[in-house]
């Protein structure tokens, strides 16, 4: 055999052997493919038709202490139909019935909804909607009506469910009740109560569902049942009483508007618990209105002014280096410290005055001269009786982006200290308190001397079962001597008192009250932005004080005024009055009684009163607006609620006892 064909007969061998051992690895590939690796790919091609979709927990509601709601979730169904789920005999059998009740339904001619389903068949459209962001009523209508209560596999009923929170009370107390929100990237966000508690208490344990991919984008329940079914989350009874909320929220609003200021907040404060009764922040928006737009009194630590007077002579009362009834002389109502002035309101100053009198009058150098006497030579033993009373430690507050106190200290490196440090402290200036830290302090003064620590739950429940309750938590026994307070709250109620203290205006001969004035510079360094920061700080009634109380409006217009006494303490008169006057000191669940006509105060007997009214209008008039909604919806005949307002419903369209008919619109009017 010739060389050349030898050669080629060499290569025919070779490459048949390479066919041959190319077939058998795709042979073995096959195999393994299908014996040892086909479940990881028929699951892959599962998860391309079939996916498990989280079905969210309902939020528990949110309370106040007198069983108000606060914050709800509120379901909501999209109701979609898959038209060619029904087999054709089955689809022509119930097509009319089920048009004839949708009609009812909508308003829509049934021979036009008949057309639109038929022409939904005829393009395979297997996601066609029905009703959306419907509420429960309607729901447990729509899928009972023929075809449709067939259910998933029989009928093609598509139920898509979503939740939105609601709050009742409308903008009021809004950023302290909170929430809890996750953008596109899983960021979350968790201001306020409800954000504070959501993980632990609020949020719940989601669920599952299979749903299987009926089209681009479009998803359809494998079932009508959940694989795993969502358990809700606890509910939440806040301390928050909503008649002094509202008090406090239109007497800050009212002021606010009056004086074209920036922004404010008030908080009163139950004296012996720390619970927190209201709590009001309003921010003005570009358009002049105001709205709860950050928790300033929380979250906003600024210089705190003559409030901190009291902080100041609280020290050099314990510390024995000063009495209120020695003299200080105020000189012409100027000091000057290093070329920088300190000077008091009133031109030419007081002259020879009690320390007692310089606090009453608020004199800057008054309260300056004592301070600096008594530590310009140990400045740190003023600052460690600050320390004593517990005033540069934050509140560990449950809820986010409460600041630490600032209070310089000569020892700390970086630690704000400077020559003028401790003049400028008596005055305060250079300290920086949140007012809710202030009210803090000023509280434990009305406490006789037992600091406690702000509260904003009263407790954590499972319908009826309390499954956490919250009690009082002291910070401090006694953040000075017995004397020492009695000393501070004598001159706490002669600021009201006494004609010459700057909150005489707001003295009632009906009525006591305690608190001190407070008048700071803002962005003092340029004149140009240069304003103030007016507060009143303390307690009510002065004698045996059940409120403490903090009213802070920054930035007022200057044209207007912007002392404390003018600006700030006019709102801290207004809500201890109307408190007292407006709001029976009664039982709490009393009080609630005689607010809305001993309706009941929490969600179960809202559902007996449905029950009793299953077709006939109850009387909703002074129930909170939300709970009204809920009632409303829940009733076995369809009712159309339009809401007008938030709050307490003042009026309602259909009279009590009235029989009402399908569909029939229902106008609620709150404020």
């Amino acid at each position: 055999m010739a060389v050349n064909e030898r050669n080629i007969l060499n290569r025919l061998y070779f490459i048949a052997g390479c066919m041959f051992i190319f077939g058998l690895a795709v042979v073995f590939k096959l195999l393994s493919i299908q014996f040892l690796q086909g479940d990881v790919y028929r699951a892959k091609a599962t998860e391309r038709v079939v996916k498990n979709v989280v079905i969210p927990a309902n939020r528990g509601n949110v309370y106040s202490v007198n069983g108000n709601l606060l914050a709800t979730s509120i379901p909501k169904y999209d109701i979609r139909f898959d038209a060619l789920t029904p087999k054709a005999k089955t689809f022509e059998k119930y097509i009319k019935p089920l048009c004839d009740s949708l009609s009812k339904y909508s308003g829509k001619s049934s021979n036009a909804l008949e057309k639109d389903l038929r022409r939904a068949r005829a393009n395979r459209n297997r996601y066609f909607l029905l009703a959306r962001n419907i509420g429960y009523s309607d729901y447990i209508r729509l899928r009972n009506f023929p075809l449709l209560e067939l259910g998933a596999f029989k009928g093609g009923l598509i139920v898509e469910q979503t939740t939105k929170r609601e709050h009742p009370m409308g903008g009021i107390a809004q950023r302290t009740i909170g929430y809890e929100r996750i953008d596109d990237k899983g960021n979350v966000t968790r201001p306020g109560i409800d954000g504070a508690f959501g993980v632990k208490y609020l949020r719940g344990v989601d669920g599952q569902r299979k749903k299987q991919q009926i089209g681009k984008g479009q998803w359809k329940p494998l079932s009508d049942a959940n694989e795993i079914e969502p358990q809700d989350g606890y509910d939440v009874y806040t301390t928050i009483d909503v008649n002094i909320q509202d008090i406090a929220h239109h007497a800050l609003l009212a002021q606010l508007e009056k004086y074209k200021a920036d922004h404010g907040c008030v908080v009163v404060m139950e004296t012996k618990t720390g619970e927190i009764r209201a709590i009001s922040n309003l921010g003005r928006n570009k358009n002049g209105h105001y709205y709860e737009r950050l928790n300033y009194a929380v979250g906003e630590s600024h210089e705190s002014g003559s409030t901190f007077k009291l902080m100041a002579l609280a020290a050099a009362f314990e510390d024995k280096v000063v009495d209120t009834s020695d003299v200080v002389d105020t000189e012409n109502g100027i000091l000057s410290f290093y070329g920088k002035k300190v000077r008091d309101s009133k031109h030419g100053g007081y002259g020879k005055i009690t320390v007692s009198k310089a606090f009453e009058v608020s004199s800057n150098t008054g309260i300056v001269k004592v301070i600096d006497k008594a530590y310009r030579k140990q400045p740190e033993k003023f600052v460690d009786r600050l320390y004593e009373m517990n005033l540069q430690d934050s509140l560990n507050l449950p809820i986010i982006g409460e600041p630490k106190p600032i209070i310089p200290d000569p020892r700390v490196k970086n630690g704000r200290w400077s020559g003028i440090a401790l003049q400028w402290m008596a005055y305060g200036y250079g300290v920086s308190f949140t007012p809710l830290q202030t009210l803090t302090f000023y509280n434990a003064v009305a406490n006789d001397g037992v600091m406690v620590k702000p509260r904003f739950l009263k407790e954590v429940k499972e319908f009826d079962k309390i499954i956490k309750p919250f009690e009082k938590e002291v910070i401090n026994k006694q953040i000075c001597s017995k004397e020492t307070i009695s000393k501070l709250q004598a001159l706490l109620k002669n600021v009201v008192e006494k004609k010459h203290g700057t909150g005489h205006r707001l003295y009632s001969k009906n009525f006591s009250m305690a608190g001190k004035t407070g008048t700071c510079q803002k962005d003092y360094r340029d004149k140009e932005k240069l304003n103030y920061i007016s507060s009143f700080a303390g307690y009510f009634p002065a004698d045996n004080p059940k409120y403490s109380c903090i009213v802070v409006i920054h930035e007022p217009d200057k044209s207007v005024g912007y002392y404390g006494a003018d600006v700030s303490g006019p709102v801290f008169k207004r809500v201890a009055q109307k408190i007292f006057t407006d709001t029976p000191i009664v039982d709490e669940v009393e009080s609630l009684e005689v607010k809305m006509g001993a309706v009941e105060k929490d969600y179960e007997s809202f559902y007996e009163k449905a029950q009793k009214y299953k077709t006939i209008m109850p009387n909703v008039v002074g129930m909170p607006a939300m709970d009204a909604l809920v009632l409303l919806e829940n009733m076995q005949i369809n009712v159309k609620v339009r809401l007008e307002g938030n709050g307490l419903v003042k009026a309602q369209s259909i009279n009590k006892n009235t029989k009402l008919k399908d569909n029939q619109t229902v106008v609620l009017k709150a404020s």
